[in-house]
């Protein structure tokens, strides 16, 4: 092989750090961008928080006024420290682009510590920590230390409660149960069976169960005799013998079958959907995630117009620290100096990626208002088609930083908080030559469900014909997909009695 020296010539993008925090800061959540403050507020003596009590009116003039406040101390500091040299200047100290061999990942971490020691992940969870969350196998083993019973069937009942998931039923049959016991213990199935039965009477009723039946078999069963109507008999003979035919709405073959009439069917099964089929899961809740918004929508009541607006309690505003400003002298190029000079020159291009980060949602929240104005008067059926390329157009910027800018970000409207991807989707044609969004036509979809004669359910394909009397043409298995993503069950799930 022969060694030789080739020169080429070609492009190549090269992202600056500069660049890289401005494209992070811009798809990071309202949360995640806290924590992104934070970091830079432990990590650069440069930034502090603008504690004053007058707020800005707007963001762009909040950062007017730090950098003219900037300007003036900065000023003052190089008039004091510039006695023996004329020409030098303020602009000239700092260079646009300063040569720093760190990264910006080098300097502010992916978490958010505070001072102290170093510590778990796990520690830092204040909500988990402060907050007592009881399991259901906590609950359930705390009745099972309160009941009266032999040391074997409490351990019998420990492995039971074990085998329990979430919605409170029994995760594994009752040999394997009884296999995993035999190794410690001499039991048979019978004692599993009754440890297993006065488990089934704890709170929550119905837990412990092996499948829906005996859930809502249980729960019928725990009323008092006394209290029992006719309904809850036709109830508990429904729950036991004929809920596969309940499931599927078949309610001739259950009158037939049951030998109940019309109104007696209807006052069990009103009992029955009064019923809990996952009764654990009421014990330990799924953790509820609140949403901050950051763009907040309102209506100018003198004028009509919709009004955009950041929200102000996003994040923390921040401030060159003038003091520390003032200590940057030019004429010095001690270690100190060097790392004051570097600190704010990382102060500053952090304050300038939070504007432009606002900035650039805030334009982008101003076009999505703009375009979907009628869905906020009048609704999600007046929702129009949008996609990220019709806003890129709008703003001058390309789909992926509109596809950044959308992502986790929520806009607080009178209608409620959305996430701004949810104005956007794709379009059907209409009769008219016109388009219609999806979102329209899952609102027309529900709409239609909603007013259905429950004896007689709308079919997709019916839905579907009714849409294309008001000019929308649209598939069955298009209807279809839309009422699944709507969480609405097919026609034959929907009938009812009344």
């Amino acid at each position: 092989m022969k060694i030789s020296l080739q020169l080429k010539l070609g492009q190549q993008l090269t992202m600056t750090p500069q660049l890289q925090q401005a494209i992070r800061l811009l798809q990071l959540s309202t949360l995640d961008l806290q924590n992104e403050i934070h970091e830079a507020l432990e990590s650069n003596p440069m930034l502090e928080l603008d504690e004053s009590q007058e707020a800005p009116e707007s963001t762009n003039d909040s950062y007017e006024e730090r950098e003219l406040a900037f300007d003036k101390a900065t000023a003052k500091a190089t008039e004091d420290t510039s006695e023996d040299s004329s020409d030098s200047k303020w602009e000239d100290s700092i260079p646009e682009q300063l040569s720093v061999d760190t990264h910006w990942d080098d300097i502010y971490q992916s978490t958010y510590t505070t001072g102290g020691p170093a510590s778990d992940s796990d520690d830092n969870d204040f909500e988990s920590r402060d907050s007592a969350s009881e399991t259901l196998q906590d609950h359930l083993s705390w009745q099972l230390n309160l009941t009266n019973m032999s040391d074997i069937d409490r351990l019998i009942g420990m492995a039971i409660i074990d085998a329990i998931d979430a919605n409170g039923q029994l995760s594994v049959s009752v040999q394997s149960i009884l296999e995993g016991l035999q190794g410690e213990l001499e039991v048979d199935e019978d004692e599993v069976i009754a440890v297993l039965h006065r488990i089934q009477q704890f709170d929550p009723v119905g837990v412990a169960y092996r499948d829906l039946s005996e859930c809502l078999s249980i729960q019928l069963q725990q009323i008092p005799v006394a209290a029992r109507t006719e309904a809850i008999e036709h109830a508990l003979v429904l729950v036991k013998d004929h809920l596969d035919l309940l499931g599927s709405r078949d309610y001739a073959q259950i009158m037939r079958l049951a030998r109940l009439k019309e109104h007696e069917l209807r006052d069990a099964i009103a009992i029955i959907e009064k019923l809990n089929p996952r009764p654990g899961a009421d014990i330990a809740p799924a953790n509820t995630n609140y949403v901050i918004p950051d763009v907040i929508v309102t209506k100018d009541k003198r004028s009509g117009r919709w009004q955009v607006e950041l929200n102000p309690e996003t994040a923390p505003r921040l401030r060159i620290n003038a003091d520390y400003a003032a200590l940057v002298k030019r004429s010095e190029n001690s270690a100190d100096n060097n790392y004051l000079r570097d600190n704010l020159q990382e102060a500053r291009w952090f304050l300038k990626s939070l504007q432009s980060r606002n900035e650039t949602l805030l334009k982008v929240a101003s076009r999505i208002v703009e375009h979907q104005q009628g869905f906020l008067e009048h609704g999600e059926e007046a929702m129009k088609p949008l996609v990220l390329h019709d806003i890129a157009e709008a703003v001058e910027m390309h789909e992926s930083t509109i596809s950044r800018v959308t992502t986790q970000k929520y806009m607080h409207t009178p209608r409620g908080i959305f996430e701004l991807k949810y104005f956007f989707s794709s379009h059907v044609s209409t009769a008219a030559g016109g388009e219609c969004s999806s979102t329209a036509i899952r609102a027309l979809i529900k709409k239609l469900v909603a007013s259905e004669n429950t004896r007689k359910p709308l079919s997709d394909s019916k839905i579907a014909k009714l849409l294309e009397e008001q000019g929308i043409n649209v598939a069955r298995r298009t209807i279809a997909k839309y009422r699944e993503s709507l969480a609405i069950p097919p026609s034959n799930e929907r009938k009812r009695l009344d």
